[in-house]
């Protein structure tokens, strides 16, 4: 397998990744998924309250299969912090 299919089949799993958080952030959030970026911050952009977060964290972790601290909690304010954070776990399982 060469270099260019790796990057591809990365490139449509990360995609994947993306889809599926904007798509939980929605629906968890209660908001049209159109308003939902990777720049939408939670609290300014969504509305969400920490109550909303937590339980928007506590449904990523169990989709996701990871496990987000309270510290990386409190660092992931946007859409695009989450959608990295969970494609830098799966890189980590990778290895």
């Amino acid at each position: 397998m060469g270099i260019s299919s790796f990057t591809q089949q990365t490139t449509a799993a990360n995609q994947t990744v993306a889809t599926n958080v904007r798509s939980l952030v929605a629906e968890y959030l209660g908001v049209d998924a159109n308003r939902v970026s990777d720049e939408a911050q939670f609290f300014n952009d969504l509305g969400a309250d920490w109550l909303d977060r937590l339980e928007l964290m506590i449904g990523i972790e169990e989709h996701f299969g990871v496990e987000i601290d309270d510290d990386n909690i409190e660092k992931l304010t946007g859409v695009g912090d989450l959608i990295r954070f969970i494609e830098a776990h799966q890189q980590e399982r990778l290895r």
